[in-house]
Formats: structure tokens, C-alpha cells, sequence
């Protein structure tokens, strides 16, 4: 038996021949439970028995994977389609460690058309799932700027965010603004447009979103001449104005097909261990909008399982779909795919990959467009490292570490005699203290003076979250203290599997010692070295801010216990006195009629017995 399938016991394996041969959805699980990967078949248990069997020749990524799942559920679907559908929520859920996972290079905004009886259009980086209309994202800024001044000026849309529905106009309740006095918007908020005619600006808004411009235009230049024959020239020139925009605006997309089919086509490029995958949407021939997302560790996954996720990714949810896609390869459960899209769209949608022709040659362009996009963040990411500050490159240096130490995190422990023990976490991002990710804890297990058992604690803490919910790692781990505390944090690391992910060591503040896990005699750098000052740095500011939290807590339960030993005083009558009185001597002085207007008449009673009574100036 070969060392994959020695590795499952034989209940796993029975419970491997005991699946159904449906369609449906699986999920590996590790020695956690937690699930490293989610998968999608038409035969179930041919598909997972794939993971168990011996010799099957498999790339780097599914070895690493079979060797660590330890269980697997199994969630039956009526079709394929379903399973595709039911894939695709499970991976966004999951974030599967063995799963590509696709990522936009930043948060690009949309066009919303929202679902109201008198529509907004406007741009937002916010997606809600209210019934609006979403187009986009769009990567090009100015193209957006754009898109938007030709909409308002080609289309009378209101710009206000009244919530604007027929019966609210009827009752006179709103205003026109200056919009309508300069024919920016035609009033539907005092009725000066009805719902219909308003609703039709808002359909052709849709057609320029979606490219279909052509009859748009027809319609327009056809609607001028009537207006002219009717001798109604200020309206026909109006007519003409927006007719004139609009092809403005179209004459300055991409033609790239002479047909007027909507394709969009799907391209792929890499550059050692990354990829970039790019979509160029075109409608009537023309170019109408582009994006894109990066694979940050594409090394050990295939052009085609990397197309395939990108084409998920885009279509599961997607509102509006081409007649055709045309692919740089094909792709597994291509047939799954094409069904799925016919059945959203409501007739065909074809996968193709060209080989030759004006297609090929729209491909070959889109693929242009994809490795301009990746050398240009591989060039950022190298200027990026070329700009960072002198501390950080001497820290790697003289720590002798493989990478650079771009991500710093540094720990320190806080008590008084053992009490309110808590812990502090702080983040330095390329040398500089990065706030929004420094965390507390308030320590749980933790019983007396041990700094070593605290340690621990918050280290199990902070990194088994970092590991279930994917979080990024540190290149560089500062403990405050010796060796004793290294060799605890050391043990920590040790039981979740990751010594040797990044650098770890020991700052301990006597001697200014940096000790190292593989080595018995400490490091000295030198009192004037960057890297020094920058270690020192971060110790301080985790020490600060573990002082800053800890003295929180403890004047917070001395406030509180002041007040709640009082009979009838809570904790909420407790906050309610310190946030009207200032302080527990200002409850101490206030009078019964001051008391009695905050908690009533006889919790007042029974504070001022508790301050009058002998022994209560002491306390």
C-alpha cells in the first residue's frame, strides 16, 4: 500500500465506498476539522475515491492535500448545475487553504441601478443585495468619471436620494431642486415626469450599461426628426444634444469584432509564481469594460483549474452573460459550465477556445492585456522592496533572515501581583507601527504570576485564529523576554506546525539580548544600529499598549466595585452614576434629591446609608 493510502484508516476508506455516484459536493477536512478543500463532481464516490488510491499521479498542491485529509462529508445535489452553484458558496464561505482563491487587486467601484419606483444610478464600491442592478467593477477611474458625466447628461436621472415613491409626490411633500430649473432632471418629485416616462430613461440607461447603444441611437436620431417635423425645434435640439454625447461616448470604445455577437473573452498569463487573469467584455462589437484578478500562488495549479475557478468566480453570480466566452484552454466539466450559464441566460452560451481567425486574435490581445496587468504589479512589488526603510533591510541582515521582515509582531504581558493579567499584540508594516491590527487579550487560563503560561495562552490565541481564518502570518516574531520565554513560545509554534514559516526570537531588555530558538549565546547589535532601534521600537510600543489596556481594566473594576457592593447597584446603575457624576467621590458627596434623580428614590436611600454608615470614608 502506497504511503498516501496507509495514511487513512479503514473506516475513512469504507466510509469512501459507502458514497452514492450522484452529483454533488465535497469537503476534506484535517486532523482540526477543519475543511482545506471543497470540490464538486458528477460521481461522487469516483471522485473521492480518487483521493485514496495508490500511484495516481497527481502535481505538488493535491499530494500536499491527500496527505492531510483526515475525514470528509459529502452533500448530495439533483444535478450538476446545483453542485457548480453549491461549490462556488462553499468556497467563498470556507476560504478551502487548498482551493485557489482569487483575489481583485483592490476594491473597484460599480454602477448601481437601484430598485426603486423612480431609480438612482449612481457609483459605489458597496454591494447590497437589495434587487439593484450592479455593473462593473470598473478598474479605470477616469473611464467610470466618464461613463457617469455621459449617463446624467445624455439621461435626466435625479441625483437626490429621496426616498421618492408615487404616493409620497402626490401629497406635495418634496421639492424640485436646481437640477430642474437648468433640465439636469425633469422633477419627478413633484410629479413634473411621471413613474413610466421616468422608467424608460432608466431602461435606456441599462442599454448603455450592457453596450447595446446601437438601436439607442436609431431611436434617438428617429425621435429628432418627428420632434422637427412637429416644429418643435428646442426639443429637437435637446434630442440632438443627447444623440451627439452618446455617440461620443460610443466612438470612443474599442471596435474589435465586425459582427455584433456579445463575447466576452477570458485570458490567462504567469510569471513565476503568479497569475493574472483578465476579462474583456465586449457588446456590438465593441469594448465596453475590462477586469481582472490576481493568483498569488499559482506554481502548483494548471492554466486550465485556474481558468475554470476565474470563470466560476465571474459567472455564479453574474446578471448579465455573453452569448459567447471565448477561453485561452479548455476546461473540466466544460458542459457543466455551459448549462449553467444557459440556464441564468435562458438559451445557449457557448465556451470556445480559437485557434485561429479574428477570435484567436482577440485572444491574443486580451492575453496582452493580462501580462501587461501582471508585469506592472511585479514591478510595484519590486519598487515596493527597493523603497524600504534602511532599519528593515539592516534587521534581515543581521538576523540572517531568508525574506524581509516586512511584517513585525511583537508581544508583552501586563499584570499587578498577578491580577487583571492581559496581553498586547502589536503590528509594524515595513518599519512602521501599524494600528489598525493591534490586538488585546484579556487572559483566561492564566492563574498568579506567570508570564510563561501568559505567553503561551496568548500565542495558542492569536495563532490558531491566524490559521483557521487564513490571516497573514508575521516574517518577523518578537517575544519580550529571554530564553525561558522563547522556549515557551517555541512549544506553541511547535503543536500548530509552524516552526520555520517565519523568524522568531527573544528581546530580552536587561543586556538588550536577542536570543534566537537554535542557540545557547545571545546575539548583541549595536547600540546604534537601526535594526536595534527598530526592535526596541516595537517593544516598546507592545509594552505601552499592554500598560494602556491593563490600567484600563483595573480602573474600571475599581470604579464598578465601589458601586456595586451598594445593595440595589448593578452594573448598569453603576455605569449610569459614573456617566452623570464623573466619579465615585462625586456619588460619595451627591445628595439624596441628586441621587434619587438618577436611580430613583430608593437605590438613593440605600447609597447615601452606605456612604453615611461608619467605616465608609475608608473605603
Amino acid at each position: 500500500m502506497s504511503d498516501s493510502s496507509s495514511r487513512h484508516s479503514d473506516e475513512l476508506l469504507q466510509k469512501v465506498a459507502g458514497l452514492p455516484t450522484r452529483p454533488g459536493v465535497y469537503l476534506h477536512r484535517d486532523t482540526g476539522g477543519t475543511i482545506i478543500y471543497v470540490g464538486k463532481a458528477k460521481n461522487l464516490r469516483a471522485r473521492v475515491k480518487s483521493y485514496f488510491q495508490e500511484g495516481r499521479p497527481v502535481d505538488a498542491k493535491t499530494r500536499a492535500l491527500m496527505l492531510r485529509i483526515a475525514d470528509f462529508e459529502t452533500i448530495v445535489t439533483d444535478t450538476e448545475v446545483e453542485a457548480l452553484i453549491l461549490e462556488n458558496t462553499l468556497i467563498k464561505e470556507h476560504k478551502p487553504k487548498y482551493n485557489i482563491l482569487l483575489k481583485d487587486d483592490k476594491s473597484y467601484p460599480y454602477i448601481r441601478v437601484t430598485r426603486e419606483e423612480f431609480p438612482r444610478v449612481f457609483p459605489t464600491r458597496r454591494v447590497i443585495r437589495d434587487g439593484s442592478t450592479y455593473y462593473g467593477p470598473y478598474t479605470d477611474g477616469t473611464y467610470l468619471y466618464g461613463l457617469m458625466k455621459t449617463l446624467r447628461s445624455v439621461f435626466p436621472l435625479r441625483s437626490c436620494d429621496l426616498p421618492l415613491t408615487e404616493a409620497s409626490v402626490a401629497t406635495g411633500k418634496y421639492r424640485v431642486c436646481l437640477d430642474y430649473h437648468i433640465r439636469k432632471c425633469e422633477g419627478p418629485c413633484e410629479a413634473h415626469v411621471g413613474r413610466e416616462d421616468y422608467g424608460q430613461h432608466i431602461r435606456d440607461v441599462h442599454r448603455v450599461l450592457q453596450g447595446k447603444t446601437r438601436d439607442l441611437e436609431r431611436e434617438l436620431e428617429t425621435r429628432m426628426h418627428e420632434l422637427a417635423e412637429l416644429l418643435r425645434f428646442e426639443d429637437a435640439a435637446d434630442v440632438r444634444r443627447r444623440l451627439l454625447l452618446l455617440r461620443e461616448y460610443t466612438g470612443k470604445q474599442k471596435v474589435v469584432s465586425t459582427d455584433e455577437v456579445d463575447r466576452d473573452v477570458l485570458a490567462l498569463a504567469r510569471a513565476d509564481t503568479q497569475a493574472c487573469v483578465v476579462l474583456l467584455l465586449i457588446r456590438d462589437g465593441k469594448l465596453i469594460g475590462k477586469r481582472h484578478v490576481f493568483v498569488a500562488s499559482a506554481r502548483d495549479s494548471s492554466d486550465a483549474e485556474i481558468v475554470r475557478q476565474a470563470l466560476e468566480r465571474w459567472y455564479i453570480d453574474a446578471e448579465q452573460l455573453p452569448e459567447e466566452v471565448l477561453l485561452p484552454c479548455d476546461i473540466d466539466d466544460a458542459d457543466v459550465m455551459e448549462a449553467y450559464l444557459a440556464q441564468v441566460k435562458g438559451r445557449a452560451v457557448h465556451l470556445h477556445v480559437p485557434k485561429i481567425g479574428d477570435k484567436k486574435k482577440v485572444l491574443q490581445m486580451a492575453e496582452m492585456n493580462a501580462d501587461v496587468l501582471l508585469r506592472e504589479r511585479l514591478l510595484q512589488q519590486a519598487q515596493l522592496d527597493q523603497s524600504l526603510p534602511k532599519a528593515v533591510l539592516s534587521l534581515q541582515a543581521d538576523l540572517r533572515m531568508e525574506r524581509m521582515p516586512r511584517r513585525i509582531e511583537c508581544f508583552d504581558n501586563s499584570h499587578m501581583q498577578g491580577t487583571d493579567y492581559v496581553s498586547s499584540m502589536v503590528v509594524f508594516a515595513d518599519g512602521k507601527p501599524k494600528k489598525s491590527e493591534y490586538r488585546h487579550y484579556k487572559l483566561r487560563t492564566v492563574e498568579g504570576n506567570d508570564d510563561f503560561e501568559a505567553m503561551k495562552e496568548v500565542l495558542t490565541r492569536r495563532f490558531s485564529r491566524a490559521l483557521d481564518e487564513e490571516q497573514a502570518l508575521p516574517d518577523l516574531l518578537i517575544i519580550d523576554g529571554g530564553k525561558g520565554q522563547l522556549s515557551h513560545a517555541m512549544e506553541v509554534l511547535e503543536s500548530l506546525n509552524l516552526v520555520g514559516r517565519f523568524t522568531v526570537i527573544g528581546l530580552a531588555k536587561r543586556l538588550e539580548e536577542v536570543f534566537t530558538p537554535n542557540s545557547s549565546t545571545p546575539l548583541y547589535l549595536a547600540k546604534t544600529s537601526p535594526s536595534l532601534r527598530l526592535l526596541q521600537q516595537a517593544r516598546d510600543e507592545a509594552h505601552r499598549f499592554a500598560i494602556t489596556y491593563h490600567r484600563m481594566l483595573r480602573s474600571k473594576r475599581t470604579l464598578q466595585t465601589a458601586l456595586t457592593g451598594i445593595a440595589g447597584v448593578g452594573d448598569a446603575r453603576a455605569k449610569k452614576l459614573l456617566s452623570a457624576l464623573g466619579s465615585v467621590e462625586q456619588v460619595r458627596l451627591a445628595t439624596h434629591e441628586q441621587l434619587a434623580a438618577i436611580v430613583g428614590e430608593a437605590v438613593a436611600s440605600a447609597i447615601r446609608r452606605h456612604f453615611d454608615s461608619p467605616g465608609a470614608e475608608n473605603e
